[in-house]
């Protein structure tokens, strides 16, 4: 499978900027038990690992877990399609659920986040796509299914924020939005007034929780006005 599209600096450096932030946020994820879903080659899972974390890499498609094989002899690795009918995993649950950039390839994230609700013992830390608005609208779209970074079967959505909340807050007690945004331009600051983003792609970060988090940089419901620190 080509794999020429995760190789780009611009993803490279998108990846980078997701995961600075994520380490500003205070949340206890050293030597957790994690579940990373969506997770292509495997960029994000040193993450984990460097931080002592017991990690487990699913992704819809095969040939990238050979990849994430490669890199990673020491992880488990299974195929996942949240998108499938039926979920026949067996997964066990984990500490943290990790589901950066995956949300928004899906037809069903309502589905998706059932799922990955039960598989989740903690934490289930959400990164997607949004459209800007205040309506609940989950904003289904058209993928290119032949592109390994895009929706498994063509089909994947932009959700408003308010629909990503609304779902979450169905299996979780406490959903949080992020006082801060990451260092990049599809990051907005005020999605009252969202700058024009050249790619297109409105992202947001979502939090929730089995337990209450003490965290200045987390603020349950949606936030809209975010900084950069």
């Amino acid at each position: 499978m080509e794999i020429a599209n995760f190789l780009h600096d611009r993803y490279r450096r998108h990846n980078q900027r997701r995961q600075e932030h994520l380490a500003t946020l205070g949340l206890p994820l050293a030597g957790r038990t994690v579940l990373e879903v969506g997770a292509g080659i495997g960029d994000h899972t040193s993450f984990f690992l460097d931080r002592g974390c017991r990690v487990t890499v699913t992704d819809a498609r095969e040939d990238l877990l050979g990849h994430v094989r490669a890199r990673y002899p020491e992880v488990e690795a299974f195929a996942l399609d949240l998108d499938a009918e039926e979920s026949t995993t067996g997964l066990p649950r984990h500490d943290i659920v990790y589901a950066y950039g995956i949300l928004y390839h899906l037809a069903r994230p309502d589905r998706a986040i059932e799922r990955l609700a039960v598989l989740t013992g903690s934490l289930l830390l959400v990164e997607t796509c949004v459209s800007p608005g205040i309506g609940v609208d989950v904003g289904l779209l058209d993928e290119n299914a032949s592109d390994p970074t895009q929706a498994m079967h063509g089909t994947g959505c932009r959700p408003t924020r308010p629909w990503v909340m609304e779902n979450l807050k169905r299996h979780f007690p406490h959903v949080y939005n992020t006082r801060t945004q990451p260092w990049h331009e599809e990051f907005p600051l005020d999605w009252n007034a969202p700058a024009t983003s050249t790619t297109g792609l409105y992202r947001s970060v979502f939090v929730a929780s089995r337990s209450a988090l003490a965290s200045d940089r987390l603020l349950e419901g949606l936030v809209d006005k975010h900084t950069r620190e």
